[in-house]
């Protein structure tokens, strides 16, 4: 009988400790490619703010849209490599095995001319045989041929148009969640004035120097500036959701954008001498492309009279007898190779209709484009309306608000020295709160008929 000595046997426990870490590791190890292939895409921290580009950089990662056109070319490219594999050997493999139970009858004179059934065969057969087809040309793999490349710019087009809706609506939610913050600053602005005011109204009505009507006018105003801020705060929230949506963030990852106000006044200016081109846009690209499709389904039925010729070759092994332990015992080879010629002859006019109809979707794809381009021109007027009228109010809205601090300054000096009434303070602080919304609003909606202009030029950038 073994037996092991005292200091074996205290090293037992750890020998058994070791061994269950390297197991573990190796069913880590052996496991690690599923785990990676099983984890979602891990957001990033929910500490990290998030600037525009790191937006979209996220959203063409994330977005499901995105990731089903990734998946749509991949599922293309599988139906494209079926129909190519017709070009390809076909090799197969027949196997089968029979018994008779009474043997078929075949009739043979006998000497004196008479014809006489008589069984023929034996009881247990069995064949395995191999075969081989070999395409030479066929009208239907010769459309898989002309069809693969178009077939897979075509998806890769559904992509690109993907990544152009997700690029364009994150910047636009991008610009309308900053608007709304911008919003609730200058309301808090406004509301710490509006509460210093409210306070010195009514430390002048308490010295008996006015009466209340200016402390309950200060007071009519903060309400409704909290009221204000209240609605800008829950509007946040509900452009937040959107812009997550888009993004592909789930609902309860933090969102915190980051920006730069210097930057977005650069960003805000764009050539606008750029002259439309139309084959820019993604929209002509995917109907020029499908044109191409469409001419390989012409060419498919131009040439469909053609006849369909293919190789062949088969090698058969016979096994047969009456006794079935034996029936493998003796093999019966045989082997021959050919050419298959099929010509179709007449169809009932099928060919000739598939044609003109092939032709006629033909047709109505140019005239497709020809709509699709006037369609082009008027988003791109539009558009460059568009930006043009928020850009001349984004210029004069930064004339405003310099004038509207420039005025509040100096009435909020007069007042407290008397000279103007609270009436002129109100007007001035009313003055400057609007003229610093309608800045911020203007920029913002500068930015956001920015994308459009971009898109309508088909020069909106889509690798982040």
């Amino acid at each position: 009988m073994l037996q092991l000595a005292p200091s074996q046997l205290h090293s037992l426990p750890a020998m058994k400790k070791n061994q269950q870490a390297v197991w573990s590791l190796v069913g880590l190890f052996l496991l690690a490619p599923f785990l990676a292939l099983a984890q979602p895409t891990t957001p990033p921290p929910a500490t990290s703010q998030y600037s525009l580009e790191q937006c979209l950089q996220f959203a063409l990662q994330n977005q499901p849209l995105l990731r089903q056109a990734r998946i749509d070319e991949e599922a293309n490219e599988a139906t494209i490599r079926i129909g190519l594999a017709g070009w390809l050997p076909q090799v197969g493999l027949n196997a089968t095995g029979q018994h008779y139970f009474q043997l078929p009858y075949t009739v043979f004179p006998n000497a004196e001319g008479v014809n006489v059934p008589r069984q023929i065969g034996l009881r247990n057969t069995s064949t395995i045989g191999l075969a081989a087809t070999q395409t030479i040309y066929n009208n239907d793999v010769q459309l898989a041929l002309r069809s693969a490349r178009p077939s897979r710019l075509f998806y890769q087009q559904n992509s690109t148009s993907a990544r152009i809706d997700v690029v364009s609506g994150v910047s636009k939610a991008f610009y309308d969640v900053l608007l709304s913050q911008r919003q609730l600053d200058v309301l808090s602005e406004d509301i710490v004035r509006l509460q210093r005011s409210l306070q010195d109204a009514r430390a002048r009505y308490d010295a008996g120097i006015v009466d209340k009507i200016d402390y309950k006018q200060a007071e009519i105003s903060l309400n409704n500036s909290i009221v204000a801020r209240k609605q800008a705060v829950e509007a946040i929230k509900a452009k937040s959701a959107y812009l997550k949506e888009l993004m592909g963030l789930p609902g309860q990852q933090p969102l915190t954008l980051q920006y730069d106000t210097l930057r977005l006044m650069r960003d805000a200016v764009v050539d606008t001498t750029v002259a439309l081109e139309t084959a820019n846009r993604i929209e002509i690209q995917q109907l020029q492309t499908q044109k191409v499709l469409q001419e390989a389904q012409i060419s498919y039925y131009r040439w469909g009279f053609l006849p369909s010729l293919s190789a062949f070759g088969n090698y058969n092994s016979l096994f047969q007898n009456n006794n079935f332990g034996d029936l493998y015992s003796q093999r019966f080879p045989s082997s021959y190779a050919g050419l298959q010629l099929s010509l179709p002859i007449f169809q009932g006019g099928r060919r000739l209709q598939n044609l003109r109809r092939e032709r006629l979707t033909d047709q109505r794809l140019d005239q497709d484009i020809i709509a699709t381009r006037n369609r082009i021109n008027t988003e791109f007027e539009q558009a460059l309306a568009t930006y043009k009228g928020y850009y001349a109010d984004y210029l004069i809205g930064q004339r405003n608000l310099a004038l509207s601090k420039e005025v509040y300054s100096v009435v909020n000096l007069q007042y407290r020295e008397g000279i103007k009434t609270y009436l002129d303070l109100i007007v001035a602080q009313t003055t400057l709160r609007t003229a610093q919304l309608n800045y911020y609003s203007a920029l913002f909606q500068v930015l956001s008929s920015k994308v459009d202009l971009l898109r309508a030029q088909g020069s909106l950038a889509t690798a982040y």
